[in-house]
């Protein structure tokens, strides 16, 4: 059977009307559906590798990271010929150099940040996953340059080969006689034809419309036998009328973007491979498959124009994230919590802008560009608030090292009431302090909690020891006192002052009690006092006595302070005395005919001399004082 490659779809032997020059004619919508097909095949035409069918698994390459991405390329160029991953392979570079920008643009302005003196030149940041990716990519440009130097000898060697064959097709046509001899030759033509190759595609459609012209010429002007040419017509009209049966077939296909890729091939096949039929019903299987052409193109683009709202959906939704993201990078935040958990949202909202499908090609650069904006924007607040924080951490961390020197110098000494709230302070002035760098943060606590822990173990124990010593003193003393209640006296004055004096020193060399516990000191000056007034001491004397026994226990406290706030205190009731006396005498002076016998004078007279009494008893006092000052 004879076999007939023509060059496009507007033939007129098979019904398609020939191509216009007008430029007023305006295509049908069937007639740009078709020159969608005649324009894709006219295209790969020149590769007839891009004919062979790859199942290569798509892939969103925006949610892959740079790792996924190299891994992805290497096994492409390991698994796959050139022809099949050029695109893919264009796309994952792509992607790849994407996310590769975004990372050094990060890196590059935090390195300007923290070293302000620098400049672009210094910065250097080397990537592995950068080396390898290059390797892989480098290795496939390679592989595709081979090939397609090859490619282009091995199209202009093709060209000749299909020039000459029309010639030879056109030598045939205009020369031969009929007969068998005729339709042997056109045969082996076109078998040389079919085996000749890709050429440019810019030569396709010309090279194409030539071939079927001598094609055409000579089914037209040579009269061959009717039968031959009746079965080859036949034949023709058989396959023609199985690639219709199969292209309606296709319009019932899920994938249409698959099933509108086979129309082009059944189109690539009616009009490279199959002869033509009978002229009667040429236009009106021609008429059939277009309008099947048709429909699966408005399929097509009914799917597209989906795909597009998905598109333009997606716009909104990666927009929406932009605008988030701007509207976080432009918050005032002054505390490392709040910074982390934006971090994390910004982080999150990364993740969902690349889980986001494609948007339209017209906006994805800006897009992309906003969205880089947006995240450089937000990392430059960032990487601002954190270095600022780093310069008041590394503030922080002298501070707690001045801290740690002067717990260090105090954690050995035994001076216990000076030296407890200084530590105590220390303490508090730690707490007080921010964080420091983290690296630093275990060993500086470390180092502080051991001194303090030093001085507060010591000071504990000697406490501990105390309370126990004191609460020992407390009973015996509360022995000593159940005693006393039993004391009596003698009746001789001289025996039983000196029995008291023994007791009252008796008491005092059994030790201090606790703060505590200081009362039952109370109760044993109750009994001194009982017993004072038994002795029918004077009063000048008996407060001497007892005044004298404070004062002791004032020096065993071995506070100065106490002895001199006793002796302010003294002083200024001295003072209030003689003022006393002093307003007293004035009043009398101020009485007319004051004699001694009269009642108020005697009662200011009175008043007066108690004043005085009680004025000799804080002078003692005084002396007292003054005189264990002198020694």
């Amino acid at each position: 059977m004879l076999e007939q490659k023509n060059d496009n779809l507007h033939e007129q032997a098979d019904g398609q009307k020939p191509e216009s020059n007008s430029s007023e004619v305006v295509p049908t919508d069937k007639e740009k559906a078709l020159d969608s097909i005649n324009a894709s095949n006219a295209e790969e035409g020149e590769d007839l590798a891009l004919h062979e069918q790859v199942d290569i698994p798509t892939i969103d390459y925006e949610k892959l990271d740079m790792e996924k991405l190299t891994h992805e390329l290497h096994k492409l160029v390991k698994h796959h010929k050139v022809t099949a991953i050029k695109d893919i392979a264009e796309e994952i570079k792509k992607e790849f150099f994407r996310k590769y920008n975004e990372l050094l643009d990060e890196k590059k302005e935090t390195f300007l940040e923290e070293n302000p003196d620098a400049s672009e030149a210094d910065f250097d940041f080397p990537l592995p996953i950068k080396v390898e990716f290059d390797k892989e990519y480098d290795e496939f440009r390679t592989l595709k340059n081979a090939y397609y130097k090859q490619l282009q000898n091995n199209l202009n060697t093709n060209l000749d080969k299909r020039l000459e064959i029309i010639d030879k097709l056109k030598n045939l046509v205009e020369n031969s006689e009929q007969g068998t001899d005729s339709l042997k030759q056109l045969a082996e033509l076109r078998d040389a034809w079919k085996s000749a190759g890709p050429i440019p595609k810019d030569k396709y459609n010309h090279v194409w419309n030539n071939y079927h012209f001598q094609i055409e010429r000579f089914y037209d002007q040579l009269h061959l036998d009717r039968e031959s040419r009746d079965l080859d017509f036949k034949y023709n009209l058989e396959q023609k009328q199985k690639l219709i049966a199969r292209a309606q077939e296709l319009l019932s296909a899920n994938d249409v973007i698959k099933a509108f890729r086979e129309l082009q091939t059944l189109h690539r096949i009616w009009k490279e491979e199959i002869g033509p039929v009978d002229r009667e019903i040429r236009e009106q299987i021609w008429e059939q498959f277009s309008d099947i052409t048709k429909q699966l193109h408005d399929k097509r683009e009914l799917l597209f124009d989906k795909l597009r709202v998905v598109e333009k959906e997606n716009l909104n939704l990666k927009v929406a994230i932009i605008s988030e993201i701007d509207q976080l990078s432009k918050q005032k935040i002054t505390n490392h919590n709040i910074w982390q958990k934006e971090i994390k949202r910004v982080e999150e909202l990364r993740q969902r802008f690349f889980s986001i499908g494609k948007v339209p090609v017209e906006n994805n650069e800006a897009v992309w560009d906003l969205f880089k904006l947006a995240t450089r924007n937000f990392n430059s607040s960032k990487n601002t608030f954190y270095k600022e924080l780093k310069k008041d951490q590394q503030d922080n961390y002298a501070k707690k090292v001045a801290l740690i020197e002067k717990a260090k110098e105090l954690k050995d000494s035994e001076d216990f009431d000076r030296v407890t709230p200084i530590m105590k302070k220390i303490q508090d002035d730690w707490k007080l302090i921010g964080h420091v760098p983290r690296k630093h943060s275990d060993q500086l606590w470390k180092e502080f909690k051991e001194a303090c822990n030093s001085y507060f173990d010591r000071l504990h124990s000697i406490k501990n020891s105390e309370m126990q010593e004191e609460q020992e003193v407390y009973n015996r003393k509360k022995e000593y006192l159940d005693l006393m209640k039993g004391f009596q006296l003698s009746g001789d004055h001289k025996t039983d002052l000196a029995e008291i004096k023994n007791h009252i020193n008796n008491w005092k060399s059994l030790g201090r009690v606790a703060q505590n516990k200081r009362f039952i000191e109370g109760k044993f000056n109750k009994i001194l006092d009982v017993l004072f007034d038994k002795l029918s001491m004077s009063k000048r004397e008996t407060e001497a006595v007892k005044f004298n026994n404070r004062l002791e226990s004032i020096l065993e406290s071995n506070d100065k302070r106490k002895l001199q706030n006793e002796a302010v205190f003294i002083q200024r009731k001295i003072d209030e005395i003689n003022s006393n006396i002093l307003q007293l005498e004035n009043n009398l002076a101020y009485i007319q005919n004051a004699t001694n016998d009269n009642p108020f004078v005697k009662e200011v007279n009175k008043n007066i001399e108690k004043h005085r009494d009680d004025l000799k008893i804080w002078e003692d006092k005084l002396n007292q004082i003054r005189e264990m000052d002198n020694e």
